[in-house]
């Protein structure tokens, strides 16, 4: 493998599937970046990552604990070393958390400048303030001390900066690294095409590395992440179609799902945090086969099908397509082959008056699993008629609130979710019910009497199953309530 790590050209024969953080403190005694939890969560061992596009370079963070050192092949790593002016000061991020007093014991400021660091490398140009990007950036680290607002300071002066000057916050030699990068390509490709044999895949490693670090961190693990064949989002005409190794962070920026999606990052949002989404792709969500699967959960209640393909290369076609729903056998259990895997995601163009929402409700608001997560997605066809109206917001509204006159027919409906059964659950008899139906208070009490006959959750630390039943319901009303309130 072949990369650059900050300012140094490295080459090295490690084994493919060891962590980007043990290669940097172990080998190169770079112990700037630190060891947290191992799992993602805390942001301490946060880096970032260049990929060469279109002659620039993109910069995104990500937890050095989950990536695959297969994964930094023909890559620009940058840790907080490779960020340092080479006389002493500091860099206008570094400056803002000394200004605004956002460290205290220290352990996790290296995080917190390398995800503000990552956000002043990233695009900016948003219909969101730039502050909340900012702030946003940060999602993924955690700190003990300093209770945060002095950290966002931070982050909002940091936003400031870049909004009335163009201070460099990172070395010069970064301007030399778009052409040292084009220099690897050969070797990037190469590694991407050597024969596998019975080597694990992988993919961002978010789910892997924490189930199996161990035995991933010894193997000689085959990357997928940044495979040409595997990633892209495209209008077919009749079907949008995704490669399976796209990430969160993918759809987030994509101009054609935010059409699709107006809520988009509302919803994405709640999925983990900035670095976990910039590494987690969406086959690596579906066949970790997880119960409360976010993105699966999401994919489920479109409706989607998934292409799965026996070969190393994907290049000469697909094997079969099988519908997302039909994956899932039991817990764990997975309608495919060993050796497959899956190349590309697809679902349905939306036609008419077509209506999506995803809802999620976890201990913490933002990077924790689910407790319950759910989707619906219908297509309405409207008619003369007496609007819905939410109860809890009948009395609110004035009695013009009604005057459209407007009846909601569903004429199509898939509704998924997660954590209420073994497997990530498209709720079929539910779907079933609802198209033909018009949108009332009856029509979504008589849909919650089949999603009750329809799940078998379990009490466990995220709750009770009577806990998670009444949490399902409270969510599809809530489905509606987002999509149908005037």
């Amino acid at each position: 493998m072949k990369f650059i790590l900050n300012d140094q050209d490295i080459e090295t024969d490690e084994p493919t599937g060891s962590t980007v953080l043990d290669f940097v403190r172990y080998h190169k005694d770079l112990k700037g970046t630190k060891i947290g939890c191992r799992e993602g969560d805390c942001g301490a061992c946060t880096i970032l990552v260049g990929e060469l596009i279109d002659d620039k370079v993109r910069y995104r963070s990500m937890t050095s604990c989950l990536m695959p050192l297969a994964n930094a092949d023909g890559k620009h790593i940058v840790t907080i070393e490779g960020i340092n002016p080479t006389d002493g000061s500091l860099t206008p991020v570094q400056q803002a958390m000394v200004d605004e007093s956002g460290t205290q014991c220290g352990f996790c400021t290296v995080g917190f400048v390398m995800s503000l660091t990552g956000y002043c490398l990233g695009p900016h140009a948003s219909s969101r303030a730039l502050t909340d990007d900012a702030i946003s950036a940060i999602d993924g680290n955690i700190c003990r001390c300093t209770g945060y607002k002095s950290i966002e300071r931070a982050a909002c002066r940091v936003s400031d900066q870049l909004t009335v000057n163009s201070e460099q916050c990172v070395p010069e030699y970064f301007t030399s690294i778009s052409r040292r990068l084009r220099a690897l390509t050969t070797a990037a490709v190469e590694a991407e095409t050597r024969p596998v044999g019975s080597v694990p895949y992988v993919g961002g490693g978010t789910d892997a590395y924490v189930q199996r670090h161990d035995e991933m961190a010894e193997s000689a693990a085959m990357p997928l992440l940044y495979n040409d064949e595997l990633r892209g989002i495209r209008d077919t005409g009749r079907y949008i179609e995704i490669g399976a190794s796209a990430t969160v962070t993918d759809l987030l920026e994509s101009p054609l799902m935010n059409e699709l999606f107006p809520k988009l990052y509302d919803q994405l949002k709640l999925v983990s945090s900035t670095p976990i989404r910039n590494m987690a792709t969406l086959a690596g969500n579906f066949v970790n086969a997880s119960p409360i699967g976010d993105m699966t959960v999401w994919f489920l209640a479109l409706d989607a099908e998934v292409d799965l393909c026996a070969r190393p290369r994907v290049s000469k076609g697909v094997s079969r397509t099988l519908a997302l729903k039909e994956l899932y056998l039991g817990y764990k259990q997975l309608a495919k082959q060993p050796d497959e895997i899956i190349t590309a995601i697809r679902f349905k163009k939306p036609t008419g008056d077509f209506r999506f929402n995803f809802e999620k409700v976890c201990k913490r608001t933002y990077l924790d699993i689910a407790s319950v997560n759910t989707a619906i997605s219908l297509e309405i066809e409207s008619k003369p008629g007496a609007a819905w109206v939410p109860p809890v917001l009948r009395g609110e509204l004035p009695d013009a609130s009604n005057a459209s006159e407007i009846d909601h027919v569903i004429t199509s409906a898939h509704v998924s979710a997660g954590g209420v059964a073994p497997i990530p659950l498209y709720l079929r008899k539910t779907s079933e019910f609802l198209v033909g139906k018009t949108i009332s208070e009856e029509t979504i009490t008589a849909a919650n009497e089949i999603i009750q006959s329809e799940i078998s959750p379990i009490s466990d630390v995220r709750g009770t199953e009577e806990y998670k039943r009444l949490l399902l319901w409270q969510l599809f009303r809530a489905h509606f309530v987002e999509l149908f309130t005037i």
